[in-house]
């Protein structure tokens, strides 16, 4: 069973988040740190720039997005241990991995979770 949950950032934060972890390149507009209640921003793991303009949350090219996506995971080592952190928070308590796209079904938070939780990444 994972210990990984999903949130868009301006969501209520609840204790029952556990450890929040922003997972966007841009902090989310319109809100200070309080309101975002985030314990990390991991801004390093989300998608490059230049991947997230050329998806732009468009729905269709979410399949395209995914694929790079992962392969810029796969050829940063930074980022794989930025995974494996968060692999090994996931593993000790509920962590919650915070997103502000107004799309909850096609963003990276999604991807991470799907990836961690099926050991996508070869992580070892």
């Amino acid at each position: 069973m994972s210990n990984i949950q999903i949130k868009r950032v301006y969501a209520e934060a609840l204790p029952s988040d556990g450890r929040r972890v922003l997972v966007d390149r841009l902090w989310p507009r319109g809100l200070t740190k309080e309101q975002a209640a985030v314990h990390v921003w991991m801004k390093e793991i989300a998608p490059s720039h230049e991947l997230r303009k050329w998806f732009h949350h468009d729905p269709a090219q979410f399949d395209a997005f995914k694929e790079k996506y992962k392969r810029e995971l796969q050829q940063d080592a930074g980022k794989l241990e930025l995974l494996k952190q968060l692999r090994e928070w996931e593993r000790e308590d509920i962590l919650t991995f915070v997103y502000s796209a107004k799309d909850p079904h096609n963003n990276q938070a999604i991807l991470l979770k799907q990836w961690i939780e099926n050991n996508e990444l070869d992580l070892d």
